[in-house]
């Protein structure tokens, strides 16, 4: 296993950088947005990459967070049916917005500002480190909603994607294929991509891929 020539964890810290000091900071300037399609295979990259010490803001552990925290607004906006034992029903929830256009961007003009302003937070106090680090977006491409200028893409072609998917959540080919078709293109995102990891192989070359990703990302940051 290959070890970047930087450092990523030896100058973090168990202790909270002040209201001041995160102010001081310009968000997103070490960051590498990471994003891809439905079943690319975004969460096995990512974890691979915390074995190599990069730091990673999870924008999908922060969404369900604030989507749970909002869950009274969840049942104004689209009904009382998609709050189940006191929790956000996600799975009836995600059905409807990948099938009506409405519903997803009600739900993303709720959600959207208030993910922001938290990856925003856990942005800043990873930026005085002044090391790289992960921001895994989904939806970097669809939203434009943060200003980072590197962005790995990881990709597998459609067929790949749709496999996975129907294998991963028992959908059937037209639910997996309408849920793959709300996101842009994975050949779109291909394309704007500043690094790409391909995940179309096995494991072994998934390594090999991230292994190169790194030395890539080592030369961009000596640029910084």
């Amino acid at each position: 296993m290959v070890k970047p020539s930087f450092d990523m964890t030896a100058k973090l810290s168990t202790q909270e950088p002040s209201f001041g000091t995160l102010h001081a900071q310009e968000p997103f300037k070490y960051a590498i947005a990471l994003t891809g399609g439905i079943a690319t295979g975004k969460s096995t990259v990512c974890n691979i990459l915390k074995l190599y010490g990069f730091s990673i803001i999870d924008a999908d552990k922060i969404a369900h967070k604030v989507l749970e925290e909002q869950k009274e607004s969840i049942s104004k906006i689209f009904g009382k049916e998609y709050i189940k034992d006191n929790k956000v029903d996600r799975k009836k929830l995600a059905k409807l917005i990948f099938s009506n256009k409405e519903a997803k961007n009600s739900l993303e003009k709720l959600l959207h500002p208030l993910i922001k302003e938290r990856i925003t937070k856990e942005s800043l106090k990873l930026e005085k480190y002044k090391v790289p680090y992960i921001i895994d977006i989904p939806l970097f491409f669809e939203t434009k909603n943060y200003p980072i200028k590197r962005v790995v893409v990881v990709y597998a072609p459609k067929v790949i994607q749709l496999k996975r998917l129907i294998k991963r959540e028992g959908l059937d080919e037209v639910e997996a294929k309408k849920r793959i078709s709300s996101q842009m293109d994975i050949e779109e995102k291909k394309k704007l991509a500043t690094f790409i990891i391909d995940n179309s192989k096995d494991l072994k070359h998934l390594q090999k891929e991230i292994e190169k990703f790194i030395q890539k990302v080592e030369n961009e940051y000596s640029k910084i």
